[in-house]
């Protein structure tokens, strides 16, 4: 060993030192701050209250002092200073009750719903800091039980998210949620509306329901129903329904989803129901609808540019039946997805849930909604007017039209394309 590689050796062996010598003086600095919390007599103050103070001025003051969190039981005490933030274990004695939130949000500036990719904000982080914020959660996300039906992708929107975890309750007793506690919903903290509150505006709870305590948002979800928007232009919507029939039943749909090797070994799901119509009655704004138990990572994104293709004359219905087939096709082709912004999660069905929301909370959302509804009708409105200005500019049609028929010309087909 040379003289470098003992100099660290000893140095490394200085510092541990030092860092056991600091772990001991923290320890003893922990023994003492406890000794001083159980010495508080702010337990005592209480019983000074119903006994000693007879003057209802005084009782308001000192009680109003307690709440603030400061010890006057003798007088002798000086107040606190209130903290900024809070300490969730100093939260444990209230009671608990297990919930599921229905949840609605738009995706366009969000990486996601889960907050695993380390990639912010996501619709998961921000629910959490509000939940943070109005002290609704009384412990760290591990120890709640947490669990999410859907894990909808960047920019991809939802009407009907469900969530499940332990939130603070004014309930009286403490545990899990028996049969009778289910069903009591009356004089609960109003979740909606508090959440509301400090929830950005693209995010918002629209209902929330008492769970029992072996339910999971996840794997108690029977169903999940996509929908997807999009101009119906050129496309022939009658070979793209018949098509949307192959889909339905359970089929392996490996050559249908973005591959996860490593996380998924099967790729069997069954699809209940798939159609397209048209959308609040327009003839041009186009509805595809899909619903199943459920869907692999990008499933539906690669089922509609799947169909896509179909609409647009590109491919023939039977390419359905050769996807499917994963002994004739076992790797997926390479092709686009469809763009993830017209996709939305629309609802997740569970069995026993009913979600409410009070009356204030909901007139509240729908203010909010009517609101946001305006401003993007608005920008709708600009974009219209900017599409109606360009009538005044002369059009080179020649050397445009021959790059779009070269576009097109050099579509190679799904089954002659390199697999991943």
């Amino acid at each position: 060993m040379d003289d470098n590689q003992s100099e660290l050796i000893m140095e490394l062996r200085s510092k541990l030192s030092s860092f056991e010598q600091k772990v001991k003086e923290l320890e003893s600095e922990n023994a003492r701050l406890a000794s001083l919390v159980l010495s508080c007599s702010c337990h005592k103050v209480e019983e000074n209250f119903n006994t000693n103070f007879t003057d209802s001025n005084t009782f308001s003051d000192k009680l109003e002092k307690l709440k603030l969190g400061n010890c006057v039981g003798n007088g002798k005490r000086k107040p606190r200073k209130r903290l900024s933030g809070y300490n969730l274990n100093s939260m444990n004695h209230h009671s608990q009750r297990f919930v599921a939130l229905k949840i609605m949000y738009f995706g366009q500036r969000f990486y996601g719903f889960a907050s695993e990719a380390q990639m912010d904000p996501t619709i998961e982080s921000e629910l959490f800091k509000a939940l943070e914020k109005t002290r609704l959660v009384l412990s760290d996300k591990k120890d709640l039980q947490y669990s999410r039906c859907g894990r909808t992708d960047k920019g991809v929107s939802s009407v009907g998210q469900v969530v499940s975890l332990l939130l603070r309750s004014k309930r009286k007793e403490h545990g899990g949620n028996t049969y009778e506690e289910l069903v009591d919903k009356e004089g609960e903290l109003d979740y909606v509306r508090i959440l509301n509150g400090v929830l950005p505006d693209d995010i918002r709870v629209i209902g929330w329901s008492p769970a029992p305590v072996n339910f999971s948002a996840r794997f108690s979800c029977l169903s999940r129903e996509y929908i997807y928007f999009f101009w119906r232009e050129h496309l022939n919507i009658l070979a793209m329904q018949s098509s949307c029939k192959r889909l339905i039943g359970e089929h392996d749909f490996r050559n249908f989803c973005k591959m996860d090797a490593a996380n998924v070994h099967n790729y069997k799901r069954r699809i209940t129901s798939f159609d397209i119509c048209p959308c609040n009655g327009s003839d041009e704004l186009m509805l595809l609808k899909v619903k199943g138990s459920a869907f692999l990572w990008h499933q539906v994104r690669c089922m509609v540019a799947v169909l896509f293709l179909i609409g647009q004359g590109l491919e023939s219905p039977d390419v359905i039946d050769a996807l499917l087939d994963v002994e004739k096709t076992p790797r997926k082709p390479q092709y686009k997805m469809a763009p993830e912004i017209p996709l939305v999660l629309q609802s997740c069905e569970f069995e026993g849930l009913k979600f409410i929301c009070s009356s204030d909370a909901r007139r509240a959302l729908q203010l909010h909604l009517e609101k946001e509804s305006q401003t993007y009708k608005l920008q709708a409105a600009i974009f219209h007017e900017a599409l109606t200005s360009l009538s005044s500019t002369e059009d080179d049609a020649g050397a445009t039209s021959n790059k779009i028929k070269k576009k097109f010309s050099s579509h190679v087909p799904l089954m002659s394309r390199p697999t991943e």
